[in-house]
C-alpha cells in the first residue's frame, strides 16, 4: 500500500508506516501527479481533495486529520465508492483553550459577563459544558439542534447582543442554514459597545470585508481572528484592526494534531480490516517539568481569573502567535517575505503547545471550589 500524506501530520510515520510505504508531501501544493499511484491520501484542511485531485488515480481512502470537511468533495467520493474519514472533536479541546488564553491575554474576565457561542457542535459544545460549569450565563445558536440537546438555545440575534460572541461554525455554503457569510455588515452592526468577537471556526463564516468597513468605523470592538477570508492571503488592513490575530492555529496544540493522526490511523485500519497496533499511550510519553505554581498572594487574593491567567500564560504564550503573524505582515510590506507562503509556514514549523490536562497545579491554601474551578478548565491539581 502506498500512502501520500501531509507532511505536516505529526507522527505520521510512526502511525502509517507499519500499513505501507509513506510518502509526506506538503498539503497546500499536492496535485493529480503526487498520488496518482497512491492508494491512500492523508490530509489536513489546506488540501483540496476532489476530481481534479483525484481522477487519475487508484486512491480508495481519504483520511482528514482536522474537524473540518469542506475541503473534501464527498459528493465525489460518493460517486467513485472512496472511503473516507475526519477526526471530528480532535482538537476542540485546543480551540477551547485558545479562547481562554485570548481572554486572559486580553485581560477579560469571562465570569461576570454574557457569552454568546454560535455553533454548539464538538469545539463551541466543549466550550458551553466548560463556561456552564463554571458559572458562565451562556446563549446559543446553533439551528442544527434542539431544546432538548442545548437548553440555552437562542436567535442569533439574541447571541450578537452578549458581552462575548465565540464562533465555532463549520463552513457551509448550501442547504436550509449555510454559514458562509453568516456575519455580514448588519449583523456585525448589531454587535453591542465593548463586545468581543472571536472566530476560530472558519475564515469565511465572517464577511471579512464587512467587518474590515465596521471596524473602520468603531473603535469600540474587540475582536480576535485565527481564521481569515481567504487563507492564506488575508487583508493585512484587518490584521491591523484586530486586537489578536493568528495564522489558523487555535487547534493546533500537539495534543490535538496527535489525536486527529491517530483517528485516522484508526480509521484507515478498520478500511483494510487490520487491527490497529499503535496509539498514542505507547509513542508519546508523559510531559516531563510539568508541575506549575502562582505567586501565593493571588491565591491568598481569591482572585480566581487572575490564578487563571498566571497559569495560562506560563502554558501558552498567544500573545507570541499575535507577534509572528505582525512580524510577517511587516516583512511583507517591505518586499521582505511573501506573506501567503510565511502564513503557511507559520503553521509548519509551530512551537510545540501542550495542553492544559498535561500540567499539574501546586497552589498551597487554595479552596476546594477554585480547584475545581480550575479543573474544569482542564488543569491537573495535586
Amino acid at each position: 500500500m502506498k500512502i501520500v500524506a501531509d507532511e505536516n501530520i505529526p507522527l505520521v510515520d510512526a502511525f502509517f508506516s507499519p500499513l505501507g510505504e509513506v510518502v509526506r508531501l506538503p498539503g497546500r501544493t499536492m496535485c493529480a501527479a503526487d498520488v496518482k499511484d497512491a492508494d491512500a491520501l492523508i490530509v489536513r484542511s489546506v488540501t483540496k481533495v476532489n476530481s481534479a485531485l483525484l481522477a487519475s488515480s487508484k486512491i480508495s481512502f481519504v483520511g482528514t486529520c482536522t474537524i473540518g470537511v469542506d475541503h473534501l468533495d464527498q459528493q465525489y467520493f460518493a460517486e467513485q465508492s472512496i472511503a473516507w474519514s475526519s477526526a471530528p472533536g480532535c482538537n476542540a479541546n485546543s480551540v477551547v483553550e485558545y479562547v481562554y488564553a485570548a481572554l486572559c491575554h486580553l485581560n477579560i474576565n469571562w465570569l461576570p459577563v454574557t457569552f454568546g457561542i454560535i455553533g454548539c457542535g464538538n469545539v463551541g459544545g466543549l466550550l458551553y459544558k466548560r463556561l456552564k460549569a463554571q458559572g458562565v450565563q451562556v446563549r446559543c445558536y446553533d439551528p442544527n439542534l434542539s431544546l432538548a440537546q442545548n437548553p440555552d438555545l437562542t436567535s442569533l440575534g439574541a447571541v450578537l447582543a452578549c458581552d462575548v460572541i465565540s464562533m465555532h461554525t463549520p463552513l457551509v455554503t448550501s442547504g436550509s442554514h449555510p454559514s458562509f457569510h453568516l456575519l455580514g455588515r448588519t449583523e456585525l452592526l448589531q454587535l453591542k459597545p465593548g463586545a468581543v468577537l472571536i472566530n476560530c471556526g472558519r475564515g469565511p463564516v465572517i464577511d471579512n470585508q464587512a467587518l474590515l468597513d465596521v471596524l473602520n468605523e468603531r473603535d469600540d470592538l474587540n475582536v480576535v481572528l485565527d481564521v481569515w477570508e481567504p487563507e492564506p492571503d488575508i487583508s493585512l488592513e484587518l490584521l491591523d484592526k484586530v486586537l489578536l490575530g493568528s495564522p489558523h492555529i487555535a487547534g493546533y496544540s500537539y495534543d490535538g494534531k496527535l489525536n486527529g493522526t491517530e483517528m485516522i490511523y484508526q480509521a484507515l485500519c478498520q478500511h483494510i480490516d487490520k487491527k490497529p497496533d499503535a496509539s498514542l499511550a505507547q509513542l508519546v510519553p508523559p510531559l516531563e517539568n510539568n508541575v506549575l505554581t502562582v505567586d501565593e498572594t493571588l491565591v491568598q487574593r481569591g482572585d480566581i481569573f487572575q490564578i487563571a491567567q498566571a497559569l495560562i500564560k506560563q502554558v501558552y504564550d498567544i500573545a507570541a502567535d499575535d507577534a509572528r503573524l505582525r512580524d510577517l505582515a511587516q516583512q511583507a510590506r517591505c518586499g521582505e517575505a511573501n506573506f501567503a507562503e510565511g502564513f503557511d509556514a507559520l503553521r509548519k514549523h509551530y512551537p510545540k503547545r501542550r495542553e492544559f490536562h498535561n500540567y499539574q497545579l501546586a497552589l498551597s491554601g487554595i479552596s476546594a471550589a477554585d480547584k475545581q474551578w480550575l479543573q474544569v478548565l482542564g488543569f491537573n491539581c495535586v
